[in-house]
């Protein structure tokens, strides 16, 4: 195996672009990440992302522009990449019908990976100590999550690409994972995790949200609330009215003059207006259009709401 190199860049991507035909999956993203961050690639499901990991893993040969990761070449030097580089796929690459320590002692050799000590202080790490006997095929979807973070990291790699790492599990297991990715980061690895949960991109030193094959931004998530939500965030809720009131008050406040843009927001409506505009006009605006009883309450923007605002079709 290499010496691992030194570098404060750790991916830098210039004008990454993949096309598959006619379709352009993504379409020149350029970014850096820095060793220590944990950045997180914020997009629908078909945005993108995980066709960029793919490419900078080097498992997929990009249409143009060029990238590196940890100083190599995805291109030239792909082989180097993956033995340097923890890889989380979406699917949690297990095999089922193998048992825990079976399935870790399978990914360690592949990364030659000797005896019993670094396999154990993985699942130390995880919390998957004496569950080595049991077959995968068992196992709760959170605790398959936690084996497939095992295999991604037995070989202490420096960097780590988790594609959609929480998808399926529940808001506890969730919790808990972004713990471990932080003790890890803490442990001096970089991280870079795909995920459409909005939510846990707040997690991240950084946030790049993807949109149909095109990085839209890349900033924390503090700057980007700033940079885009240049106005005020209300939630509007309708007191002692029946949920199915929603529709006809969204689309009343999407009416109003002074609302950018509104939507749902579970059992209330979320409005966008311009920073000028206070309470008393949006609830005088809706009371002219025919809806009473509104509770109004400001509220700070959500990373959903610089998405919708950066994949509007007139931003």
């Amino acid at each position: 195996m290499p010496e691992i190199r030194s570098v404060r860049e750790v991916i830098v991507a210039q004008d990454l672009t993949r096309r598959f035909g006619d379709f352009t999956a993504v379409d020149h993203v350029s970014f850096t990440i820095e060793a220590g961050e944990v950045v997180g690639y914020l997009g629908p499901n078909g945005s993108g992302k995980t066709t960029t990991l793919r490419m900078l893993l080097g498992l997929l040969l990009p249409s143009s522009g060029q990238a590196q990761v940890l100083g190599y070449d995805v291109v030239r030097q792909a082989e180097q990449i993956r033995r340097q580089v923890g890889y989380m796929s979406q699917k949690f690459a297990l095999y089922h019908d193998l048992t825990v320590g079976e399935n870790l002692a399978f990914y360690a050799g592949v990364y030659g990976v000797m005896g019993r000590k670094p396999q154990d202080e993985v699942l130390d790490l995880v919390g998957l100590r004496g569950l080595e006997r049991e077959l995968v095929s068992s196992l709760s979807t959170g605790w398959r999550q936690r084996l497939a973070l095992c295999t991604a990291i037995v070989h202490k790699p420096q960097l780590l690409f988790l594609d959609e790492p929480t998808s399926g599990v529940d808001p506890d297991a969730r919790r808990a994972f972004w713990d471990l990715i932080y003790t890890l980061v803490d442990q001096g690895v970089t991280a870079l995790v795909t995920t459409h949960y909005m939510d846990e991109a707040e997690y991240c030193k950084r946030v790049g949200i993807m949109r149909a094959g095109r990085l839209l931004a890349l900033e924390t998530s503090s700057i980007l609330k700033e940079q885009t939500m240049q106005g005020s965030t209300w939630d509007v809720f309708l007191d002692g009215q029946p949920s199915q009131g929603l529709l006809p008050a969204l689309d009343a406040l999407e009416g109003c003059a002074c609302v950018r843009r509104a939507g749902l927001a579970g059992d209330h409506l979320r409005a966008i207006t311009p920073p000028d505009v206070a309470r008393e006009r949006l609830e005088a605006e809706l009371l002219q259009a025919g809806i009473s009883e509104v509770r109004i309450e400001r509220v700070e923007p959500t990373l959903e709401d610089v998405f919708l605002a950066l994949a509007a079709p007139d931003s």
